[in-house]
C-alpha cells in the first residue's frame, strides 16, 4: 500500500459501490491517507439500508439495525478497505486520488451486503475457469438548460435538471450525426483514457442525444469495477462542463429511446476461450453455461434490471427483448451467440440489462446462473430465428414481477445468500410502494375529468 504515488496530491477519495452501484465514501487530505490505507475509513453502516432517493428503508436503531446484524445497529460504523491496485489520480481533478474499497465490521469480518465482495466470492467458486466480458453501454447526454438548484428544488429525490438536446436523433451511426456530439465525446475520451479504460468505440445511437461507448475484454471483477468508474467519471466530466449525462434506461423526455447495457460474456480456462467448438457455434460446457442463463433469466432480471423504469424497455421488435429465447447473431434474442466453429472470439451477449444496474450483482448473477447450467448440464434448447413470435417464456413486465422471481429461484438464494437476497428486495420493494403512492400523470389525465 506504500508503494501508491500520492507524491503532488493534495486528496484522496476513498469509494464503495453501494447496493445500487452508486459510489459513495470520503474525501481524505493527503497527511490521513497512508493511516487510511493501512486501518481503513469509517462510514456509517446506513448507507447500505437506503433506497434510490436516499431513504433509510430498515428501523437501524431496533436490535440488529433491522437487518439482523449486530454491527449495523444503532447507525454503526463500517470500515471502506482499500483495494490500492484500483487507485488512480482523477484527470478531471489533478490533485485528487480515488481509491475503490470494500467493506468490513470493526473487527474485520467482511459485511455480507458489499456487492463487490458478493461478485468476488462469485468468481472463486467458478475456478479455476475464469470469467471475462465486454461491455456495450448506452446512455444519455443533454446540454443542461437549467440545473434547479434553488432551495425549492430539494427534496428526496430532488427536481432534475431541465436540458436541452445535443441531437435529435434517429440517424443512427450518421456521421454528420456524431460530430454534432464530438466536442463532448472528445472530452469525455481524454478523461476516460486518463482512467486505464479501455476504451474500444464511440457512436451516436438511435434517439436523440443518446450515445454508447464500447469497452474491450476485462476479467469480471476489473469489469464490474471499470462499469463504476465509468458512470462516474462519464457524469462528473459531463457536468463539470455543463451537461447532463444520465444511465437512467428511459427518460420522460419527448421522443426519448430505451438504453440498454449489452453484456458479453465467455469463459477461459489456461489462456484458451472455454466456449469455443471446433465442430459448433458453442462447446459443450457454453451450452451448459447457456442454457443455466436462460433457465435464471427471469429471477436475474431483479439484478440486471434494477428500476422501475428499466422495464419500460421490454418491447417487441425493439432491438431489446421480451421473452427467454436464444439465437444465433440475432439481435432481438435475450441472449446471442456470437462466433462460431474455431472463433477464438466466441461469446455469449446478454441484452438484458439496463445501464443503471449494479454491476456486481449483474455479473455475479451471470456467473451463478451458468455454474448452475454446467453443473446440472442442462440441456439447451433450440434458437430462436424469430425471437419475438417464438412461444417462450416472457421477461418480467415489471420490477415487482421479477423480485418475485428472484425470492422463487433456489439456485440464485443460495448463491447470493438468503440474508443479501431478503435484503436487497427489501430495498427495492420500498421504492415500488414509493412509486405506488404517487399520483401519475396518466392516471390524472385519464380519471380527472371522466369521472
Amino acid at each position: 500500500m506504500g508503494s501508491l504515488k500520492l507524491d503532488g496530491l493534495k486528496a484522496v477519495r476513498f469509494s464503495f459501490a453501494d447496493q445500487h452501484g452508486v459510489l459513495r465514501g470520503k474525501t481524505l487530505a493527503i497527511s490521513e491517507v497512508p493511516a487510511a490505507l493501512e486501518r481503513g475509513v469509517t462510514v456509517t453502516s446506513t448507507l447500505l439500508l437506503k433506497d434510490t432517493s436516499h431513504r433509510t428503508v430498515f428501523p437501524a436503531f431496533t436490535p440488529g439495525g433491522g437487518v439482523g446484524i449486530a454491527g449495523m445497529q444503532g447507525a454503526a460504523d463500517v470500515l471502506m478497505m482499500a483495494d490500492p491496485s484500483t487507485f488512480r489520480v482523477l484527470p478531471w481533478a489533478p490533485d485528487t486520488g480515488w481509491v475503490l474499497c470494500e467493506l468490513a465490521f470493526q473487527d474485520g469480518k467482511p459485511v455480507p451486503f458489499c456487492t463487490r465482495r458478493i461478485l468476488r466470492t462469485a468468481l472463486e467458486k467458478l475456478e479455476p475457469l475464469e470469467f471475462h466480458c465486454g461491455l456495450e453501454i448506452e446512455f444519455h447526454v443533454f446540454r443542461i438548460a437549467d440545473p434547479h438548484l434553488k432551495p425549492a428544488d430539494a427534496g428526496q429525490p430532488g427536481t432534475p435538471p431541465d436540458v436541452e438536446l445535443l441531437t435529435t436523433g434517429y440517424q443512427y451511426l450518421t456521421e454528420h450525426r456524431y460530430d454534432q456530439i464530438d466536442p463532448l465525446i472528445q472530452i469525455l475520451q481524454k478523461e476516460l483514457s486518463s482512467l486505464n479504460l479501455p476504451l474500444r468505440s464511440f457512436e451516436v445511437e438511435f434517439g436523440p442525444s443518446q450515445v454508447e461507448i464500447t469497452l474491450g475484454v476485462l476479467p469480471g471483477l476489473a469489469a464490474a469495477d471499470a462499469m463504476v468508474l465509468f458512470r462516474s467519471a462519464v457524469k462528473q466530466v459531463a457536468r463539470r462542463h455543463g451537461y447532463h449525462a444520465t444511465f437512467m434506461c428511459r427518460p420522460k423526455l419527448p421522443n426519448v429511446m430505451s438504453s440498454g447495457w449489452h453484456l458479453h460474456q465467455s469463459l477461459s480456462r489456461d489462456g484458451k476461450n472455454a466456449f469455443v467448438s471446433e465442430k459448433d457455434d458453442l462447446s459443450e460446457p457454453g451450452k451448459h453455461y447457456l442454457a443455466g442463463l436462460l433457465a435464471h433469466a427471469r429471477a436475474s432480471c431483479a439484478l440486471s434490471t434494477p428500476t422501475i423504469n428499466g422495464y419500460k424497455r421490454y418491447r417487441p421488435y425493439s432491438l431489446a427483448p421480451d421473452r427467454v429465447v436464444w439465437g444465433k447473431e440475432n439481435r432481438g434474442a435475450l441472449l446471442r451467440v456470437i462466433g462460431g466453429p474455431g472463433d477464438p472470439g466466441t461469446r455469449i451477449e446478454n441484452r438484458i440489462g439496463e445501464p443503471a444496474a449494479n454491476p456486481y450483482l449483474y455479473l455475479a448473477s451471470q456467473i451463478y446462473s451458468g455454474l448452475d447450467g454446467m453443473a446440472r448440464k442442462l440441456p439447451l434448447p433450440p434458437s430462436a430465428e424469430t425471437p419475438y413470435e417464438t412461444k417462450a417464456e416472457p421477461l418480467p413486465r415489471t420490477l415487482t414481477e421479477a423480485l418475485q422471481c428472484l425470492r422463487q429461484d433456489e439456485t440464485l438464494r443460495k448463491a447470493l445468500g438468503e440474508t443479501f437476497v431478503d435484503y436487497y428486495c427489501r430495498i427495492k420493494e420500498a421504492e415500488i410502494a414509493r412509486f405506488d403512492s404517487e399520483v401519475s400523470e396518466w392516471e390524472h389525465r385519464e380519471y380527472f375529468e371522466l369521472f
